[in-house]
């Protein structure tokens, strides 16, 4: 971002930099960030969009990260594809041309290739680049209930699509010392995104994630982030889990592999606190469904 943008770059969504009035049916679109890797942020994604959509809410991930790692990690072959979010970012077409089905039913993907990694450079000269995300899914937003995104672990085009796109921001943050520094630098990120681009972007949730309650330290980060941000921080914790790490070998999200096991289960508490933070999610999910 080098300079501001005017109303009339944006077209439909902004007049005079403040967002128009959106559709009455308006999803709940969520950027998954963290600028660090490593942190779980794809895990986050995978099962909190996997579980939404089990309790039968429509559902969209949208990889947005070139690793790729969410669409291997829902069953899908990137190889295989013939359209990615590098065809909706770059060539413009429509999501519903790109969007692919899951192993999880009523989760559709728009899944990533490696074509993604040199997408920056090809934004650069491109009108209104730091929006075509958000323009792409204007299209489609009244099909879903939820949107979700797979940022990149990085402040480039692709994460500024994401969060100008985005009405609020989910932090999954590894229980380090590391990881603070990452949080900082993030949400000053987003202040630089709601001055310029998308005035509705807020940070709804921080996740403590990779917690291992042997460690001190785990536990001082814990409780440093909960004195530091009161209430954005979730009550559930997602502990380390050996099945958590297989499940995205075998293409699928944790709840599909192990619902049994603990990160299945910590996922799915960390889902139902998610929506219930809006008064449009589904607060009211049986204990199946999540």
């Amino acid at each position: 971002m080098t300079r501001q943008l005017k109303g009339t770059e944006i077209g439909l969504f902004v007049v005079g930099n403040r967002l128009a009035e959106r559709d009455a049916h308006m999803p709940r679109i969520i950027a998954v960030a963290n600028q660090k890797g490593g942190v779980g942020k794809t895990t986050t994604v995978v099962n909190i969009a996997t579980n939404i959509a089990i309790s039968g809410k429509r559902t969209l991930l949208i990889d947005l990260d070139p690793q790729g790692n969410a669409t291997t990690g829902l069953g899908v072959d990137s190889k295989s594809v013939e359209s990615s979010s590098y065809n909706v970012l770059v060539q413009q077409l429509p999501i519903s041309a790109a969007r692919v089905e899951t192993v999880v039913e009523g989760l559709d993907l728009v899944p990533a290739t490696m074509d993604l990694a040199g997408s920056e450079v090809e934004l650069v000269p491109m009108f209104s680049r730091e929006l075509r995300l958000r323009s792409a899914i204007s299209l489609i937003s009244n099909e879903y209930d939820y949107i979700f995104i797979d940022c990149p672990p990085s402040l480039g085009l692709l994460t500024v699509n994401s969060l100008a796109a985005a009405t609020e921001v989910i932090v999954p943050l590894q229980c380090e010392y590391y990881a603070l520094e990452g949080l900082s630098q993030l949400l000053n990120n987003v202040e630089l995104i709601q001055e310029n681009l998308n005035a509705d972007l807020h940070v709804s949730s921080i996740v403590l994630v990779m917690f291992d309650a042997r460690t001190r330290l785990a536990q001082e980060v814990a409780q440093e982030v909960r004195e530091h941000f009161g209430n954005l921080v979730l009550e559930t914790v997602v502990p380390r889990s050996v099945r958590l790490s297989e499940a995205p070998s075998y293409g699928k999200p944790v709840e599909l592999y192990d619902p049994a096991s603990s990160g299945a289960l910590a996922y799915r508490q960390v889902t139902k606190e998610v929506a219930g933070r809006n008064h449009t999610g589904p607060q009211d999910m049986s204990e199946r469904s999540l």
